[in-house]
């Protein structure tokens, strides 16, 4: 409900969901408003058998900082829809609400279920000319240390197998240049750990922009900052 568009871009994305993969064993929980669900749903023409309706007029703004969202976000659309995945009710949670807010609450309700991992981040799946890249992170932490950097491989390589079925994805960090004294410290950093058996992903090395679209490696490991301005550039 708190996005640029409200539910029309939500009921439209449910419609266009059914008209490609189907509705069957998919049902859809809409957290919003009752009434502007209903009359996109009518207008859209969908049943009423593959979407359940859990109202709520409480919405995240736009421009709400992260903090604010988890301080006065309880019981709006977005709390309840990433709270249902909390509590099993669904297994995964959409939004085109705000950003940071969708990652400050999923974090504080859903936790990092994965030892050793600090910060999620956004991957984009990026369509190339092989298929797929996943990039990340497009978004969610503006700046980041080598550590973190490490653990978007970490994520990046596993959610290429899961989603795209890649057998041992190739990976490589964004950089100016793929010389090995280039970049900031950062990088070649976390550079200097991926290429080292201590993490077990199928490192290549520094990859740079023009890299992402040829689909030269699987995953492209960069910060948010730097990623969210390659992706706006590429759309």
């Amino acid at each position: 409900m708190g996005g640029d568009h409200g539910p029309s871009v939500v009921v439209g994305g449910v419609k266009d969901y059914i008209a490609r993969y189907g509705g069957e064993g998919v049902r859809f929980q809409l957290h919003g408003d009752d009434s502007a669900i209903r009359a996109e749903i009518a207008r859209n023409g969908l049943s009423a058998d593959v979407c359940e309706i859990r109202h709520t007029d409480k919405v995240v703004g736009m421009d709400e900082k992260p903090a604010q969202a988890m301080r006065r976000g309880k019981g709006s659309s977005l709390w309840n829809a990433i709270e249902a995945v909390k509590l099993g009710e669904a297994q995964a949670a959409v939004s085109a609400g705000n950003t940071g807010a969708l990652m400050a609450i999923s974090k504080l309700l859903l936790r990092m279920a994965v030892d050793g991992l600090e910060r999620p981040a956004i991957v984009a799946s990026w369509p190339t000319k092989r298929g797929f890249t996943a990039v990340l992170d497009v978004g969610a932490n503006i700046g980041s240390d080598a550590r973190q950097l490490v653990e978007f491989a970490i994520m990046g390589e596993a959610f290429q197998s899961a989603v795209h079925g890649v057998a041992k994805p190739t990976v490589g960090i964004l950089n100016v240049g793929s010389e090995e004294m280039k970049g900031h410290d950062e990088v070649r950093e976390a550079h200097a750990v991926l290429r080292t058996d201590a993490v077990p992903v199928n490192y290549t090395g520094f990859v740079e922009g023009h890299d992402i679209a040829a689909g030269t490696v699987d995953v492209v490991v960069t910060d948010g900052f730097t990623g969210n301005v390659a992706l706006k550039t590429a759309e």
